[in-house]
């Protein structure tokens, strides 16, 4: 007999995954002979060769990028403009603070991504995909 489950939507993946999944794709897409990328290599020279090798990013590193000038200044074009969306996203959908607008910063952001090259990765299609099952509020 088939009985019905209590829950309405399927468990999503943590907004933090999602997070750390554009930070890995956005680094990815980036020149690795660039300032931008070099200066990363400088901001973090502890990170182990195999995180390097793979752009595995930590919350607190993407947060102190966020409010790291020297990064935001080197950052030109397309790379710019992603970046912002994914702070504004970053900040009001993925943290305590959901917004009203936060379908519309994502769609805004997933397309600057698309402009600058990212590829779609399995969070950033359940991101896209699963925008309706989130809800309004911040857990």
């Amino acid at each position: 007999m088939f009985r019905a489950k209590n829950v309405q939507h399927p468990a999503l993946v943590p907004p933090l995954h999602i997070k750390l999944s554009l930070m890995k794709n956005f680094v990815k897409t980036m020149d690795q002979t660039g300032s931008a990328f070099k200066y990363l290599a400088e901001k973090f020279p502890r990170l182990s060769k195999a995180k390097n090798k793979e752009l595995v990013f930590v919350g607190p590193q993407i947060h102190k990028l966020f409010r790291d000038d020297v990064f935001n200044n080197i950052l030109q074009g397309d790379k710019k403009k992603s970046w912002e969306a994914f702070h504004l996203v970053s900040a009001n959908f993925m943290g305590n603070i959901r917004t009203e607008n936060y379908k519309e910063l994502i769609e805004d952001m997933l397309s600057l991504y698309h402009k600058f090259g990212c590829n779609m990765s399995l969070m950033i299609h359940m991101l896209h995909s699963h925008l309706n099952f989130f809800p309004t509020t911040a857990a």
